[in-house]
């Protein structure tokens, strides 16, 4: 099948380079880090070489990182490492606007009793640091904040935030998923005790992601075992964590002008959009990362613009990929103050570092006819 991928913030595809790095681990060499005899020994080095390359990424020392399933189990790891490291603090302060994998194990928390406050983001998406500070107090064990916002981009001030809460003796983390090979990742310069994220939202494949806990920062073990200096039991699954680390490295290079040229792209794409669609409008406002674009279209349905697209063969989504089924409305924008119906209204676009001017361009000659006609208006604009 012929198709056009705007989903990026779901999945990427694995690049060329990260799959060739990753084939030998699966069938020729295939022993386990923790053996010792030299077909082990010689994973360990993989391993050790991987690790070295994810902790330059995010200017990290290499025992700093624990190797996950994904960001959902590395979130899941900060936000109950934290509560384990001072039982006297029984608070969880975040945003209204996280991560499902996020907001699900908070729920989950608030019915034990951990008090859980949500502060709220303005009409641009932007996280209100004044409401951040009046809730971080002297019993806060943990703020919990994404980088930026997977369905908007809009990113937050993470270094103010993690001031606010090391202010009060908390532990800060944050959800790196959306900004990892977006945004340069400097754990010193971010200020952060803990950082997640995973390696399919940067071209390297499902299945593997990273937490960064800063040293001293006492986070327990959640799987037990030797593996990961017994911070994360079970064999590493060392094809994917190989994979990751090729990503991390071509990641640093297109960081490097190659984040301006999708801008470019995704600039051009909101601003024809916005020309030749009259009720068409970008939710969220201010720094955003430059792959990303959440659109209303007032008026239309975006289940049925998403399978209109689909059927021109245009791949694009409504939110997250953990919750958007089409029938309820996105948490995050009615969060911004969108109604029911524009919320459901709204399509994300979020492009890669492989997306092209002539994809672009299909893109926008199918939205435009679509919504047009779905509105009854010419399609002419």
């Amino acid at each position: 099948m012929n198709f056009l991928y705007f989903d990026n913030n779901a999945s990427t595809r694995v690049l060329p380079q990260v799959m060739q790095a990753m084939q030998p681990w699966f069938c020729e060499q295939y022993g386990n880090p923790s053996s010792s005899h030299p077909l082990g020994q010689f994973s360990k080095q993989a391993l050790l070489s991987a690790r070295k390359a994810v902790a330059g990424f995010l200017n990290a020392k290499p025992n700093e990182l624990v190797f996950t399933s994904g960001a959902t189990e590395s979130n899941h790891m900060a936000i109950l490492g934290a509560l384990a490291t001072d039982p006297t603090r029984k608070k969880i302060v975040t945003s209204v606007v996280e991560h499902s994998s996020t907001l699900l194990l908070l729920d989950h928390l608030a019915m034990q009793g951990i008090e859980v406050v949500r502060v709220p983001v303005d009409g641009n998406g932007t996280l209100d640091l004044a409401c951040l500070e009046q809730a971080v107090t002297a019993d806060t064990a943990l703020v919990t904040l994404m980088h930026a916002n997977n369905e908007t981009g809009v990113v937050f001030p993470i270094k103010q935030a993690a001031a606010i809460a090391h202010s009060q003796g908390a532990l800060f983390h944050t959800d790196a998923a959306q900004t990892a090979g977006k945004i340069t990742l400097d754990v010193c310069q971010l200020d952060c005790d803990l950082l997640s994220f995973s390696g399919h939202k940067l071209h390297a494949p499902k299945g593997v992601g990273v937490l960064f806990a800063r040293r001293g920062a006492g986070i327990p073990a959640l799987i037990h075992g030797h593996q990961e200096r017994h911070q994360r039991g079970g064999t590493e699954n060392l094809p994917g964590i190989v994979g990751l680390g090729v990503a991390c490295r071509l990641a640093e290079q297109y960081l490097v002008g190659g984040t301006d040229r999708t801008a470019s792209l995704r600039d051009r794409l909101e601003r024809e959009l916005l020309q030749r669609i009259p009720f068409a409008r970008i939710n969220g406002a201010g720094p955003r990362v430059s792959n990303t674009t959440s659109l209303c279209f007032s008026g239309c349905s975006g289940e049925e613009l998403l399978h209109s697209l689909g059927q021109a063969g245009v791949m694009a989504s409504q939110g997250s990929a953990c919750t958007a089924d089409g029938t309820e409305p996105s948490h995050v924008l009615q969060a911004m103050g969108l109604s029911r119906h524009d919320a459901l209204a709204s399509i994300r676009f979020s492009l890669s570092r492989e997306t092209n001017e002539a994809e672009i361009e299909v893109l926008l000659q199918s939205t435009i006819a679509i919504t047009r006609r779905m509105i009854s208006l010419p399609v002419a604009a």
